[in-house]
């Protein structure tokens, strides 16, 4: 079975062919600067060479009617004919609490869908386009929506829901959804898997960390817990995002800077975090060149950055009464060393002994980073959320 895996975002498409036989990558890639000037296709053919080309993408449908172009090319495609291709897979970015899992795409699941675009307004309506791009070039072709929020919506209600007025729940839907479930459900399975234990026996701290990043308590194969909220806005300090923050400090400044609410949303989500506190740049590896240059505006974002990840870690353990296994998984987590030993460093009391030698040359691969005789053991696990979305797509063809 061929499944292909799109997640569409407003200005880009990216893809993966899987043969689920053996879970093999045919093809992947991604097109960028959807509907701008300047948009081309990254292409990573199976030999691991990468392309770049240059095509007009003025919308969606274009883009992944281009996309179909190349899997079935003669010099670079991985399929002579689309009829190859069993089913799509569809990262949906918020479902509400209208999907606790993934589901067979119909058009009165894209009805319900529609209603949670007030909830992601950027995202929301990307991830339509591409399914409607399918339909449009393929119709008979079955696709599937994997959702972000699905694997939080096991929080329990004193979790999830935020301290103001009841009525604003019930009304708008204002609580906390959570982001990231598709890494935070791969990573906690695969670690356990990895480690040869039972998820149901284990209380796990899934962190992802990224230029978006977010914890999640999984407890016993469920999520209690995580640190985004209604947006992706909330929790940890990210490349452009604030994460937690007074609101009343906002209100100040909103006061101060006379800002309306689109211009203190255009500060939280992409002037602050590493960004706005560093004011070098919004990647890790810039911040982490700037520390080794002793850079002190730079080693006090740093700080802030892994202690707020500390600090969750420490806050989940209490809330599921103890910790068995933390992982780390994404961008910043599985290549950064610093960033995981500092995540680390006094949680001894917890039963946390990190291997720091090990830990300092590892990246991108599922080692365990804690000493053997550590109570905690900690992780590093490699997210494959494409994966996760074609076996979702699989499963729901198979039923």
């Amino acid at each position: 079975m061929k499944i292909l895996v799109l997640n569409c975002g407003s200005s880009s498409i990216k893809y993966k062919l899987y043969d689920m036989d053996d879970n093999s990558v045919l093809a992947a890639g991604g097109a960028e600067r959807v509907g701008l000037d300047g948009a081309f296709v990254k292409v990573t053919l199976p030999n691991g060479e990468k392309r770049e080309i240059r095509h007009d993408i003025p919308e969606h449908t274009e883009g992944v009617k281009f996309i179909f172009g190349l899997l079935t090319d003669p010099e670079i495609g991985a399929i002579k004919d689309l009829s190859e291709i069993d089913a799509v897979g569809h990262r949906m970015v918020h479902g509400g609490e209208k999907f606790n899992r993934s589901v067979l795409l119909n058009e009165e699941v894209l009805r319900v869908f529609e209603e949670c675009t007030e909830l992601a307004p950027l995202h929301n309506p990307a991830n339509m386009k591409g399914v409607r791009a399918v339909a449009e070039l393929m119709p008979s072709l079955p696709q599937v929506g994997v959702f972000d929020t699905a694997f939080h919506q096991t929080m329990p209600d004193y979790a999830y829901l935020y301290a103001i007025p009841y009525s604003y729940y019930r009304q708008f839907g204002v609580r906390r959804y959570g982001f990231h479930g598709t890494s935070h459900r791969y990573v906690a399975q695969r670690v356990c898997d990895f480690l040869g234990v039972r998820a149901e026996d284990q209380r796990i701290i899934t962190c992802h960390i990224g230029n978006g990043a977010s914890v999640a308590a999984v407890k016993y194969g469920k999520c209690v817990d995580t640190s985004m909220g209604l947006t992706p806005l909330e929790g940890l300090v990210m490349g452009t995002r604030s994460g937690d923050i007074d609101a009343g400090a906002m209100v100040y400044l909103q006061k101060k800077l006379g800002l309306d609410a689109d211009g203190i949303s255009d500060v939280l989500n992409k002037k602050s975090g590493v960004l706005g506190v560093s004011e070098i740049g919004s990647d890790m590896r810039e911040l982490e060149q700037a520390v080794e240059n002793g850079d002190e505006r730079a080693m006090m974002t740093m700080k802030m950055y892994n202690y707020r990840i500390r600090k969750y870690i420490g806050a989940y353990a209490a809330a599921m009464g103890g910790v068995d296994i933390i992982v780390f998984t994404a961008g910043v987590g599985e290549n950064q060393a610093s960033t995981r030993e500092e995540a680390c460093q006094g949680l001894e009391f917890m039963g946390v002994s990190l291997d720091n030698e090990l830990n300092s040359g590892v990246r991108g691969k599922e080692v365990v980073l804690s000493k053997p005789d550590s109570k905690v053991k900690v992780c590093l696990i490699p997210t494959d959320e494409e994966l996760m979305i074609a076996s979702d797509t699989k499963n729901i063809l198979e039923q």
